[in-house]
């Protein structure tokens, strides 16, 4: 599929979220691009601390999406276990 129709069945699915509203489909777009900037920051700023991430994002690119993966792993032992 093309970039093009790519985005353009992306944003008929967006529009369709919000029953054909187009201002609530752009309102939750720009609250949706406003977490991701704000979620970039913090990364960046972990980053800057030195801070690395467990595995790379990079590594996702190959083997799937984080949802794939978190649901790939063993479930870890909670600190709070009775």
């Amino acid at each position: 599929m093309s970039d093009n129709n790519r985005y353009e069945q992306a944003c008929d699915q967006a529009i369709a979220m919000w029953d054909g509203n187009l201002r609530s489909t752009i309102k939750a777009l720009i609250m949706a691009n406003e977490y991701l900037e704000i979620e970039l920051e913090e990364l960046q700023a972990a980053i800057a601390a030195g801070c690395v991430p467990a595995k790379a994002f990079s590594s996702e690119v190959d083997t799937g999406s984080r949802e794939e993966n978190a649901s790939k792993q063993r479930p870890r032992a909670s600190s709070n276990a009775a």
